[in-house]
Formats: structure tokens, C-alpha cells, sequence
């Protein structure tokens, strides 16, 4: 095995923002929020929470109706986002089909949408007559992988890793691994997720879900605050382009950033809870990766939901291994939680942050909370430059992921 730099060429995002990363960005600098009220969640009984990240309309006939009909939101977001990144990089059709190009990316689960629609059909008479085979390839849990690489006529190795909340963090780590390890030459990477009531409701269940903001949605994400109360559930796509530096180098592509270290590890001491000691150490693990040390991160993207444990044991791991220099933000107060989009989407952010020398500050942190006092939190929009920075996702059952992220 040797080992290769792995750079960014390309990025594409679908946001509650809007389309393309210069909405996303652009709407970030502003403090805009993606946050609205969600009237379908008014038919749910027993669901609390009235307020999501919904994407504004896209362009879906962007893509060709053969390969839409295969495609739910979350497929189509990523199908959007990757053309959105391919044409940044200037990676022709060739290298995209030439074998050398893998893709891996992934979502919480396969279309929750098309699976309620399946068992509408089904359940009334146990009847599967009036079910149309194009559905079933937009519930299997790799149906944005699947349909990615039909649509792209990616023929490189395909994964579809899907760790909820950690599923885009995770998949750009995976990707950048096979690119160092020179299995590919390049590699679209990250994730996607579609919104639907039964992802609000999973987090209400177990009592991390926001339940304000009903009147002034902008208001109801609130990561690291005293008044937090939960996670504000969204939708999205991120998608980055990945290259050997050769291979970028060769034909004379702009790099926009360095991928120099990653970590994914599991903490098993609770399946809901995560634990300080646990987030520590995937970011450790993740500097050394990058071969560099705490005292070189200049900036913390955190995970940060809004959660009252997540958020607290986070800060604690951060404060414990950086201590107080670097400063950290979340964009949960802007985006809500874009689930398995949001370690995607939130990398390309960071990106721009790097490339721009502003640190986007977390939204709505008015009054940060005690627990989470011990971080240097980014209340306002700063200009200061970024060497290196530290993106952190987290997920439920305990798999964590870090990424060390370089400035071109």
C-alpha cells in the first residue's frame, strides 16, 4: 500500500439555503436561517416539534427523466450537488468513466418517503399489484450510491457507508483512504438525506428533538446555548470531489483544500449518549493522522445539534484536548441537523471559511450555557485565517468521526 495527499477540486451542496455552495455560503455570511415552519407535521398525532429545514424547490429536471425515475429527494439532491462538484473540478466524462473514479456516499436509511408510499399501497389488502419496481431502488439503503453511479457511469468501486449522523463525515474519510491508498484516483464522497415527519419523530421519541421555535422558527437551533433544547431536523446533500494531488496536479486543477488526517472510531459505552473521553480520542486520532498537533488547529466545525448532553460532552472533549485557543462554531443554529448530509455540507462550509478567512459563528448562541463556556465560541463573524481545521460529526450507536482539513 503507499500512501497519496488527497485534495479538493470540486464541491457541490444542496441546502436549506438553496442550491450550490454559493447559496449555502452566502446565506451563512448573511446569519440567514433555513428553518421554517412545517405544516405536515400538524397531521402527525403525538409529534411535539412544528419546525424543520425544508430545501427550496430544485431543478431536478436538470437530470434526465430515465435516470429520475429511480431517484427519490435525497437521491436527486446528491445527483444535483455531484454535477454541481464535477463541474468545479473540470473532471471530464472520460476520467469519470475511466475506472480510476469511485463515489461513496450515503444515507441514514433509503427513501423514507417511497417507503411510505410502499406500505400504503401494500398494507390496505397485503397487495403488492399497484407497486411500480422503480420504487424499490429508491428504498434500498444504497439507493443515492446506486443511483449516483448509474447516472454518472461511475464503474470504479462504490461504497455506501451509512452511519446516521456521522454517514457524510464518514464517507469522505473512506473516500480519501482509498485515494491515499491509490486504489482510486478520484473519488466523489459524502451524503445526502431527504426530511420526512418520521425523522423528526425518531428524535422526538427519545427526547432530543427541539419543541420551540413554533413562532419564530430562525430561533429554535441553538448549539452550546443555556436555553438549547434539541435538534432541528433538515435535509440536504454535500458533495466533494477527491483527487491524488498527482492526479490534480497533472492536468492542472485548482486545489481548494487538503484532506490530511481522518478518524471514525466507535464508542461503546452507550448507544444514545456520547461520551467526552470517546470524542477526545477520535480527534486525536485524527491529528495524528495529520501528523500535526492540537496547537496547530485554528478553527472547530463542531457537531453540535442543540442537544443538552451531545453539546456538553463535546465542548468538554474539544476544551480537554485543545484547550481554549481555536475558535469553535457550529452551523446547526443556521442549517438545523441535515442528518447524514450534515458532516458533508458542514466540511464544504469549513472549506470556504478556509479559502475566505471568515469563521462563520454559531447562530443563535446568545448565552452560551456553563458546561459549554470552557470553548472559544465563535459569537460573531471573525476574519482570521485558517491553517488547519477540525471537523467533528457524531452519530447514534457511537460512531464518531473526525477530519483534519487543510488549507490549499
Amino acid at each position: 500500500m503507499h500512501l497519496q495527499r488527497v485534495v479538493i477540486t470540486g464541491m457541490g451542496a444542496i441546502s436549506p439555503l438553496g442550491s450550490g455552495v454559493k447559496k449555502l455560503w452566502n446565506g451563512l455570511v448573511a446569519g440567514r436561517s433555513g428553518i421554517s415552519r412545517m405544516e405536515e407535521l400538524d397531521a402527525v398525532k403525538g409529534l411535539r416539534p412544528r419546525i424543520a429545514g425544508r430545501v427550496p424547490e430544485v431543478n431536478a429536471k436538470a437530470i434526465p427523466r430515465k435516470a429520475r425515475r429511480t431517484m427519490s429527494n435525497l437521491s436527486i439532491f446528491a445527483a444535483l450537488a455531484a454535477l454541481e462538484a464535477i463541474e468545479q473540478s473540470g473532471i471530464d466524462e472520460a476520467t469519470l468513466s475511466g475506472g480510476r473514479t469511485g463515489l461513496s456516499v450515503g444515507s441514514t436509511t433509503g427513501s423514507s418517503q417511497a417507503l411510505e408510499q410502499f406500505f400504503k399501497l401494500y398494507l390496505p389488502e397485503n397487495s403488492l399489484e399497484a407497486i411500480k419496481s422503480t420504487e424499490f431502488f429508491k428504498i434500498m439503503n444504497h439507493s443515492a450510491a446506486a443511483n449516483l453511479s448509474q447516472f454518472l457511469n461511475i464503474s470504479g468501486r462504490v461504497i455506501a457507508a451509512s452511519a446516521a449522523c456521522s454517514t457524510g463525515c464518514q464517507n469522505i474519510g473512506l473516500a480519501a483512504e482509498a485515494v491515499a491508498a491509490g486504489k482510486q484516483d478520484v473519488m466523489l464522497c459524502g451524503g445526502t438525506d431527504e426530511l420526512h415527519p418520521l425523522t423528526v419523530g425518531t428524535f422526538d421519541i427519545i427526547e432530543a428533538a427541539s419543541t420551540s421555535g413554533e413562532d419564530d422558527p430562525a430561533t429554535a437551533s441553538r448549539p452550546f446555548d443555556a436555553e438549547r433544547d434539541g435538534i432541528v431536523c433538515s435535509e440536504g446533500a454535500g458533495i466533494l470531489l477527491l483527487e491524488s494531488y498527482e492526479h490534480a496536479t497533472a492536468r492542472g486543477a485548482e486545489i481548494l483544500a487538503e484532506i490530511s488526517g481522518f478518524s471514525s472510531l466507535c464508542d461503546s459505552s452507550n448507544m444514545a449518549s456520547p461520551s467526552a473521553d470517546a470524542i477526545a480520542l477520535s480527534m486525536s486520532e485524527a491529528l495524528k493522522d495529520a501528523g500535526i498537533s492540537g496547537t496547530d488547529i485554528d478553527y472547530v466545525n463542531a457537531h453540535a445539534t442543540g442537544t443538552l448532553q451531545g453539546d456538553a460532552s463535546e465542548a468538554q472533549a474539544v476544551a480537554d484536548l485543545l484547550g481554549g485557543k481555536p475558535p469553535v462554531s457550529s452551523l446547526k443554529g443556521h442549517l438545523g441537523h441535515t442528518m447524514a448530509a450534515s458532516g458533508a455540507i458542514e466540511t464544504i462550509a469549513t472549506i470556504r471559511m478556509m479559502q475566505e478567512s471568515t469563521i462563520i459563528p454559531t447562530a443563535n448562541l446568545r448565552n452560551p450555557a456553563e458546561e459549554c463556556s470552557v470553548l472559544n465560541n465563535a459569537l460573531h463573524l471573525q476574519k482570521r485565517p485558517i491553517t488547519y481545521a477540525l471537523k467533528n460529526n457524531f452519530a447514534l450507536g457511537g460512531i464518531n468521526t473526525s477530519l483534519v482539513l487543510r488549507r490549499a
